[in-house]
């Protein structure tokens, strides 16, 4: 080996192809964070959460127009999930959360002022 090889920095393929100008034979690598993000239990956790924000943003704002009895308890706790779980996407949780708490409120004057849950944009 040459001292070209020992110095410079390596990197994922390098050692297979080291091994094979040795003429050692190559062994499976074990699974780390290295090789990929599916191997990465906090990549996932990440990704879901980014998932989590936008959904929980849109159920709530689908909520303040349907169904906000079941949309916004639900956009709550999916923009809790994805903030507890640290998202790239905070902003979107937040509105998320936002929009979910608005659901509540909104269904909360409903149930108050019109004694109903049902309410719709014509007279």
């Amino acid at each position: 080996m040459q001292l070209a090889e020992l110095v410079r920095p390596r990197h994922r393929g390098d050692d297979r192809r080291a091994s094979a100008a040795v003429g050692t034979e190559e062994t499976p690598e074990a699974p780390t964070a290295v090789n990929g993000p599916a191997d990465d239990p906090v990549k996932e956790r990440r990704k879901d959460a980014d998932g989590m924000a936008v959904a929980a943003f849109v159920l709530g704002l689908v909520g303040l127009l349907v169904m906000n009895i079941v949309l916004g308890p639900t956009a709550v706790v999916l923009a809790a999930l994805a903030l507890r779980r640290g998202t790239v996407r905070r902003g979107r949780a937040l509105l998320g959360l936002a929009l979910g708490i608005a659901d509540l409120v909104v269904l909360a004057v409903l149930v108050t002022v019109n004694g109903t849950v049902v309410w719709g944009f014509g007279g």
